[in-house]
């Protein structure tokens, strides 16, 4: 495979030798490739995650009668006040 990097490309990998730190450009290049997919699996993860969490809140509310907004927002409200006044309460 044949790769062609931009200039701000070959600096950073340059910068990156210049440090010790690294080997070779090939070095750099299978860092930045593994990092990259680790991040791509975090990522996955963290998708994952969030779908499971809104799995169970649908789940939870197929269970829950309904609310209208404006009671919901006043019921964030609250708990936003409360956690800042137990806060406040601790540095003191």
């Amino acid at each position: 495979m044949s790769i062609t990097l931009t200039k701000t490309q070959e600096i950073f990998i340059q910068t990156k030798l210049q440090t010790g730190k690294y080997g070779s450009a090939e070095e750099v290049l299978e860092v930045a490739l593994r990092l990259l997919d680790e991040y791509d699996r975090a990522d996955r993860q963290w998708i994952d995650s969030v779908r499971v969490k809104i799995d169970a809140a649908v789940a939870m509310s197929e269970h829950t009668p309904p609310i209208d907004g404006e009671t919901f927002i006043a019921g964030i409200c609250d708990r936003f006040r409360q956690a800042r006044e137990s806060k406040q309460g601790y540095t003191n």
